[in-house]
């Protein structure tokens, strides 16, 4: 196998890359808002209760994406197996797969998974990763991220806290190479009701990057340091006041509550036992952590993965579980 193509689908984003198989590099991307969410509305009635056409139409969306990156390496590539991790699994994805429940082995020999043969109407074979279950949570693509860190990374052990931020930031425990607890945090769907469809959002104003002025920066340590100590419903309303008393410019006010619940979502790391902490996300998050643990004096025991490797562990991952499921097949 020279190549395998990599998709990530989440609930509000899709991604589809090739790669190179044994060096695991990345040659060829596609990125859309074409999430599981979006998808799944425009499904008809007829289609939504039919599970093989149900499956075609995700699979005539990957299609189209697939086609556009032949066009850009000039490489035919019928046959090529597509893994795919994240939403697609779920109950409005293209086929809906039982969760793994913990603990699981982070070598991924143990999720749980299905495999389409291809077809002339799909050429490619699919291995489809489901997600894995505790008694109150679940998660769906962080656990392959996990795989593909845990395993393929010099800097990761295997034991610790991983925390992978995001729309709903998941926390997972790893002791003994297995996964035996995890934590999902509402953290960036929270910002986004707050920010956008509160109260709030008259008083609050994003600016792309801007922790680099001085007065956001001040203002999001601010909010870190409020989430560690204050309660949230009591301390959003700040948010409010800040504006209202002009204590902070839009723009700062923006950053505090960003602070503020970022903050709130790592004081729990405080009553954690784990020795190492790990952080893994893409470019627009990592320096919010990476400063929001430094504010909580926690960054001497936490490692931040560098920008890209979020998308490194996605696919290091699905490589693991697919190597794991041909060699066990």
């Amino acid at each position: 196998m020279a190549y395998f193509l990599s998709c990530d689908w989440g609930t509000s984003s899709f991604r589809l890359r090739l790669v190179k198989a044994e060096s695991a590099e990345i040659v060829a991307v596609r990125k859309s808002d074409k999430g599981i969410a979006t998808t799944f509305n425009q499904l008809a009635e007829n289609i939504l209760n039919n599970p093989e056409a149900r499956l075609l139409f995700y699979l005539r969306i990957i299609k189209e994406a697939v086609s556009e990156i032949e066009k850009e390496v000039n490489i035919l590539l019928d046959e090529v197996p597509l893994v795919i991790s994240g939403m697609a699994s779920s109950s409005i994805g293209m086929a809906e797969l039982p969760y793994r429940s913990l603990p699981f082995s982070i070598d991924g020999q143990d999720i749980e998974t299905a495999l389409f043969k291809a077809s002339v109407r799909f050429t490619h074979p699919v291995l489809l990763i489901s997600g894995v279950r505790s008694e109150v949570d679940v998660m769906r693509g962080e656990e392959t991220q996990l795989i593909g860190l845990a395993t393929e990374s010099t800097a990761a052990r295997g034991e610790g806290l991983y925390i992978f931020p995001g729309t709903h930031s998941k926390h997972i425990e790893v002791k003994d190479r297995q996964v035996t607890y995890f934590k999902t945090y509402m953290t960036g769907e929270f910002f986004e009701l707050l920010s956008k469809q509160s109260i709030l959002k008259a008083g609050v104003e994003p600016a792309g990057d801007d922790l680099e002025n001085l007065g956001c920066l001040e203002s999001f340590k601010e909010g870190v340091l409020h989430g560690r100590s204050h309660n949230l419903l009591h301390a959003a309303f700040r948010a409010r006041t800040n504006a209202l008393f002009d204590k902070l410019t839009r723009k700062e006010n923006h950053q505090y509550l960003s602070g503020l619940l970022i903050g709130t979502e790592l004081k729990d790391i405080r009553t954690s036992d784990a020795s190492h902490v790990y952080v893994c996300s893409d470019a627009s998050l990592r320096w919010r952590y990476e400063t929001a643990l430094d504010v909580l004096g926690l960054k001497e025991k936490v490692h931040v993965f560098p920008d890209g490797w979020a998308d490194k562990a996605v696919v290091r991952g699905q490589l693991k579980i697919y190597k794991q499921f041909t060699h066990t097949t």
